[in-house]
């Protein structure tokens, strides 16, 4: 059966291998780009994103026809061939073999990109650790409470 609508938006996180900060802020902006042209090629579409030096936000309504796991996996492999291939970081570059991805309801959406466009000033605040830690415990609480 074809989708007419979808209300499919997905926060994703992706991490530089070991945590390594090699996203520069010079090539932070053709990361984003590609990114966000792999995401509208695969039917997706692009919200926000910010790429920080160890992570990667970004926010799609997602295509029907791709999983999660789909789309994680189409993004991460042709953004991190581009990356090598482009010599976007001084040392090889790879991302972790797991993503993060988060369910977000449309009346959140407008939150979220906001969280994710202010990354910049949220990390001088917060480290990625303790962003994840955060994430975690959040999301712990809410499946406890059901």
């Amino acid at each position: 059966m074809k989708i007419e609508y979808r209300n499919l938006f997905t926060h994703f996180i992706f991490t530089v291998i070991h945590r390594e900060p090699l996203i520069t802020e010079q090539s932070r902006e053709r990361i984003e780009k590609y990114i966000t042209g792999i995401s509208n090629h695969n039917d997706s579409l692009m919200y926000a994103i910010y790429a920080n030096p160890e992570h990667v936000h970004f926010l799609v309504s997602r295509s029907p026809k791709l999983s999660e796991e789909d789309l994680a996996s189409i993004i991460a492999e042709s953004s991190e061939q581009f990356i090598v291939k482009e010599g976007l970081c001084r040392k090889e570059f790879k991302w972790q073999s797991s993503a993060s991805a988060f369910s977000v309801s449309k009346s959140d959406v407008d939150k979220v990109c906001k969280y994710i466009l202010n990354q910049k000033e949220h990390h001088k605040k917060i480290s990625y650790q303790e962003e994840c830690d955060v994430f975690l415990k959040f999301y712990l609480d809410r499946i406890q409470k059901k």
